[in-house]
């Protein structure tokens, strides 16, 4: 993560972004190359590309309810990070799905449907809550 990892490194570690290392997972790791896109993610993180106050305000003033969900296990967005981008939030829920990695769809898809879904039923009446 300092940016001297070289390609063997981000291989060894690979497995860990998964809740599993199951086939499913790693037919999804497979395809990461084919699904990345490389001018999005350097426009994403190029220099002078956050504004940190800025962010902080507007996500405090937004009012609609907002899910953040994150996995038990993941490497890359730990639980108690996601806690603190939750909290930037004024109606925010936040969700750890057990056992899910960075990407908590393959490692338990019902449980992930399920957290949305209520979400959602909670919401849909009363959009501001």
């Amino acid at each position: 993560m300092a940016g001297d990892a070289a390609d063997e490194d981000w291989e060894a570690i690979t497995p860990f972004f998964y809740g599993r290392w199951d086939s499913v997972a790693q037919a999804h790791q497979a395809l990461e190359d084919e699904q990345r896109n490389g001018e999005a993610a350097a426009a994403f993180a190029a220099e002078g590309a956050f504004d940190p106050d800025a962010t902080r305000s507007a996500l405090a003033g937004f009012p609609a309810p907002v899910l953040v969900l994150a996995g038990e296990v993941d490497l890359g967005a730990a639980p108690q990070v996601i806690a603190e981008y939750a909290a930037l939030f004024p109606n925010a829920e936040l969700v750890v799905q057990p056992g899910g990695g960075h990407f908590p769809w393959l490692d338990d898809a019902e449980g992930f449907v399920t957290a949305i879904e209520a979400f959602l039923t909670r919401h849909a009446a009363h959009p501001t809550r």
